[in-house]
């Protein structure tokens, strides 16, 4: 069984798993379905597990967290799945719900999870902004060294900490590096970083690398401007070769979660799971190949 509990900063380890067989799925577009169907599925696909949402609206529900995910890993383990990783809305050590979901995670043996966003209420105050986040992080590291977990900030574009990669990082200065990293999304990197900001941005950041999460956009004209859109992967503007080699040079001990962020269609739910098992089985297939060749 897979194991991703070692510290992406213990030199003494033995070197992670290969990239490939690191890859789990986001269950954020599964959630009307129950552990079971999600379990088999990712059998069938061949992922290492779920990226386990764990908020309002996810597969586990954050108020439910000490019943329902030690359910759901129990399900998820009668496949031979693990839980490498779980996506959250934690933001502070001291929120005694956060505390229960990351205890919970941590008797349970998830060792990764994704933070939920720190916002800019006003972008004229960014510095002030990073150091308010800077102390919820130092909290969340130690807390992570007493629960042995280790966290990502996610580079969502748009409002959030981290959407332009160095806030993140200035974010990040002082706090555990083994505990705090980057939940690196090159998809988002590209919408706020166009044709070489990612590229530099991710060379800037690998020391703090964390986990990956893989999706493709497009750029359309609407009626109310420009806006993004989610594609299948291959089928959209980040640069897959260019990202794969630069992510396979760069050590990281983590997952990398497969996002089926467009939507797979059906009207039923029967044609809904057959159809969230078909984008995920292409999209894992294009990941494979082109890591295969990177």
């Amino acid at each position: 069984m897979l194991s991703l509990a070692a510290s992406t900063a213990a030199p003494a380890q033995a070197a992670p798993p290969d990239l490939s067989s690191r890859v789990c799925l986001f269950t954020d577009h599964l959630a009307a379905f129950s552990y079971d169907e999600v379990g088999r599925m990712l059998k069938d696909l061949g992922v290492t597990g779920p990226d386990l949402t764990v908020r309002k609206g996810g597969l586990v529900q954050p108020a439910n967290v000490a019943v329902d995910l030690p359910r759901a890993v129990e399900t998820f383990g009668k496949y031979s799945l693990t839980v490498p990783m779980m996506t959250t809305t934690v933001l502070s050590a001291a929120d005694p719900l956060s505390r229960t979901v990351l205890e919970t995670a941590s008797k349970l043996g998830i060792r990764y999870y994704r933070l939920g966003y720190f916002h800019y209420a006003d972008l004229a105050r960014w510095r002030e902004t990073a150091d308010s986040t800077r102390t919820a992080l130092h909290g969340l590291a130690k807390l992570g060294a007493r629960l042995n977990l280790h966290a990502g900030m996610h580079n969502h574009a748009g409002d959030s900490v981290g959407c332009a990669l160095w806030d993140s990082w200035e974010a990040m200065d002082g706090v555990d590096p083994n505990r705090v990293g980057f939940f690196f999304d090159p998809s988002h990197a590209t919408i706020e970083g166009g044709n070489t900001g990612w590229n530099l941005n991710f060379r800037r950041i690998a020391p703090k690398l964390m986990m990956v999460a893989i999706k493709d956009f497009v750029w359309e004209k609407t009626a109310q401007g420009w806006r993004t859109r989610w594609v299948p992967l291959g089928e959209g503007l980040v640069k897959w070769p260019a990202f794969l080699a630069l992510l396979k040079a760069t050590p990281f001990a983590g997952p990398i979660s497969l996002h089926i962020e467009y939507d797979p269609g059906g009207k039923t739910k029967t044609v809904q799971y057959d159809r969230s098992y078909e984008a995920a089985a292409r999209d894992l297939q294009f990941l494979k190949r082109h890591l295969a060749a990177a």
